[in-house]
């Protein structure tokens, strides 16, 4: 018998981490799936899905045994190992959310030439784009030398993607300004990448010091501010907020600075795990909303139809891919111990924002 190997992460205490060994099957019930990880994505994404893991449904994506530990989903690629469904073929190529593991077996079903989905009774009720993997032969945009850079971002930049286009459905809110905090983040600075290119907005980035000339230096801000100088913010511009930080005091600043001038927050992150969001009582200007981006993925696909949705994201992402050799470098970490310690960096915040951080859980 074959085993696999997984990374988990203790609910209460998410600095707490262990590897765990799974016995996998001999064979497959019908229609299952063994889907073998080659290497998945560690960013602060992964801390958000930690951190709104009970609220959103996150941690029901891979059931663990003992409830008080979790399995954090990842993006990766991953090579169909064995199948025993008539429509999936030993061999290929997906690429999809995974545990931070070796391997995955799914019930599969939803079968069609771009991909097919996990139909597990765990996912009842759970966002079906998170359960969905795409097939690499299918995507014209895959190139195999991408396939870390695609892992590290191709999740994030949809994030952001859908973010901006929800903004743009509400005419931006009347605004002129969009405030991005975490803004060395790499979600974040897709969003601005985006901003940009649609050319209607002005992005401001609030970042720390230390990252305040990575983030200048990109190029897609137009304005980067340290979070001790927002005060020094323009009061007289009308500003919308999207916050990846969940910073409760950087929060409460820029509500007590702009006022009813700040007319929309959209919470997205929470990058900064040591400050979590108040309770937003008593805030001046608008109440904190949580985006979910398979919400507005589902509007646009019933409005304009899914492969039409696919192309324009696709299009847009190969865009930021180029505009992202300019400033990332994947950094590899593999074996049980690395794969620990890369995870402990990001959730530490000692991450470069340059770096991307690409794990495997085999030794090589």
């Amino acid at each position: 018998m074959s085993s696999s190997h997984t990374l988990e992460v203790l609910r209460s205490d998410i600095t707490q981490t262990r590897v765990v060994e799974d016995t996998l099957p001999d064979s497959l019930a019908e229609n299952q799936v063994l889907l073998a990880v080659d290497r998945f994505a560690v960013t602060a994404n992964n801390i958000t899905y930690c951190q709104v893991g009970d609220s959103l449904g996150y941690w029901r994506f891979f059931p663990t045994d003992d409830p008080a530990w979790g399995r954090v989903p990842a993006m990766g690629y991953a090579t169909v190992a064995a199948s025993a469904h008539p429509e999936i073929d030993v061999g290929e190529r997906v690429w999809g959310f995974f545990p931070m593991g070796t391997h995955l077996v799914i019930n599969a079903g939803k079968v069609h030439r771009f991909g097919f989905s996990d139909l597990s009774a765990h996912r009842e009720g759970l966002a079906p784009v998170y359960a969905q993997f795409q097939r690499a032969a299918a995507n014209p945009l895959y190139e195999a030398e991408r396939e870390e850079q695609d892992s590290l971002l191709r999740g994030l930049f949809l994030t952001s993607w859908l973010c901006e286009d929800a903004l743009y459905e509400q005419d931006f809110y009347s605004v002129g300004d969009c405030l991005i905090t975490s803004a060395s983040s790499k979600t974040s600075i897709a969003l601005a990448f985006v901003v940009r290119e649609r050319g209607s907005l002005r992005s401001l980035a609030l970042t720390s010091a230390r990252n305040r000339d990575f983030c200048a230096g990109l190029g897609c801000y137009d304005e980067v501010i340290c979070y001790d100088d927002i005060a020094s913010l323009p009061r007289d511009r009308k500003a919308l907020l999207v916050d990846m930080a969940g910073d409760a005091q950087v929060n409460r600043a820029i509500h007590e600075h702009y006022g009813d001038r700040l007319r929309y927050d959209c919470r997205i992150g929470v990058t900064h795990r040591e400050a979590l969001p108040d309770t937003d009582e008593n805030l001046p200007g608008p109440t904190p909303e949580w985006f979910f981006a398979p919400h507005q993925a589902g509007k646009r696909s019933a409005e304009w139809g899914a492969e039409v949705l696919e192309q324009r994201i696709g299009s847009a992402f190969a865009r930021f891919r180029q505009f992202a050799d300019s400033w990332l470098t994947v950094r590899r970490f593999n074996g049980p111990a690395a794969a620990q310690a890369a995870f402990r960096a990001v959730l530490d915040g000692e991450a470069l924002p340059s770096e991307g951080y690409s794990v495997s859980l085999t030794e090589s």
